[in-house]
């Protein structure tokens, strides 16, 4: 039986990792300043992580949503305390697209309506309802399309989202604090306020997606609070769990819960939970977003020197640096020269930056290193 060939691989083999670094069959290292996706938060194999797991598997491993689960209190206590969402209710599942299905679901529920406002350059997920507020025909079957209306507006554009809203026919906006595929592009602060104000003026519920923005990648916790809004749903999946597959939704207490609304199998499980208490646990333990905003910082004052860069986009860990160029082949370098993982996006211009949020500043510094080289 072969593999169903969808993926475009490099051709390495990780056998290992630990901390900011991956290490193939042969054992030589390469620094990780992609994370598989922004999945990595606090870093390969840390000790507290590990332990937790390698403990929780020997108890249990996995029982169904059908077992009372003092581990998903636990995880919603602190997700509470460390969120800026103490009142908040928790939804768990698999994945950061499952996490917007149900929350488009919930917001349909919630409005008895249908339309959905979404945002160009945006990217929610694989699924369906995910796939149809997603910017990009290219990945949607017919099956997948126009299975409920969506307007695709400009980041920014206040009146396309007043054209939009002014109907009441909408149930919800969705919008990524900071958009990852798409290529680090967002939202202003004041465009931020201003969806805000006008979902509520329109009785749209507004949707944060958070999947990969969120959990300190950005220096707070969700990148949507450095304008000091609030959302009515909040999605989240990728370093919830440092790898260990699970997604959320945090829902406004208004929104009210009845049985067999939203459900999964797997969603919330011993492990999964486990996984993500041990990050929220590690994030505040070592101050990570504390570190974030201080590699961010440094990161930034080491990449003015290269007049070659056009434009540094995203927040904290979660950053965007845009050539006049095409990246690929300064990728392909960065990786077979000088081991280093970087991502790309829909832009082809832009280099794209998601390290765990640990990572310091002699650990970056073969990045700056190499660019220098490649730029010379």
């Amino acid at each position: 039986m072969n593999l169903f060939n969808v993926y475009p691989r490099f051709n390495i083999t990780l056998s290992k990792a630990e901390g900011v670094y991956v290490y193939d069959e042969n054992d030589e290292s390469y620094l990780d300043l992609y994370g598989g996706h922004g999945v990595n938060s606090v870093g390969h194999s840390h000790s507290i992580y590990t332990q937790r797991l390698k403990e929780q598997i020997d108890r249990i491993a996995f029982y169904s949503n059908s077992i009372e689960m003092p581990l998903q209190e636990e995880l919603a206590r602190k997700l509470s305390s460390q969120s800026g969402y103490p009142n908040y209710n928790l939804f768990l599942c698999n994945s950061g697209a499952e996490a917007n299905e149900n929350a488009i679901k919930l917001a349909s529920f919630s409005t008895d309506r249908k339309k959905v406002v979404a945002f160009k350059g945006s990217f929610h997920g694989r699924t369906s309802a995910a796939l149809n507020v997603t910017d990009n025909v290219s990945l949607s079957a017919s099956v997948n399309q126009n299975n409920f209306p969506v307007d695709f507006i400009e980041l920014n554009n206040k009146g396309q989202l007043v054209d939009a809203l002014k109907k009441k026919d909408v149930c919800a906006v969705i919008v990524e604090g900071i958009q990852g595929v798409g290529g680090l592009d967002s939202l202003s602060e004041d465009y931020f306020s201003f969806l805000e104000q006008n979902c509520k003026e329109h009785g749209a519920l507004l949707i944060l997606d958070e999947i990969q923005s969120g959990f300190g990648r950005s220096g707070k916790f969700f990148a949507h609070q450095y304008a000091n809004i609030e959302a009515d749903i909040i999605t989240m999946a990728k370093g919830m769990g440092n790898g260990f597959p699970i997604g959320g939704l945090l829902i406004n207490p208004k929104i009210k819960a009845k049985n067999g609304m939203l459900g999964t199998t797997f969603g919330g499980n011993h492990l999964a939970c486990t996984a993500s208490i041990a990050v929220l646990e590690i994030i505040q333990k070592e101050s990570l977003l504390n570190n974030v905003k201080q590699i961010n910082k440094h990161l930034l004052k080491e990449l003015k020197q290269f007049n070659d860069i056009k434009e540094i986009k995203g927040k904290g860990l979660m950053l965007g640096i845009e050539f006049d160029f095409p990246v690929k082949e300064m990728r392909i370098n960065l990786l077979s020269k000088y081991h280093i993982f970087t991502g790309a996006s829909a832009n082809p211009n832009l280099l794209r930056i998601l390290p765990p949020l640990g990572i310091t500043v002699k650990e970056i510094a073969p990045f700056i290193s190499a660019l220098k080289e490649i730029l010379s």
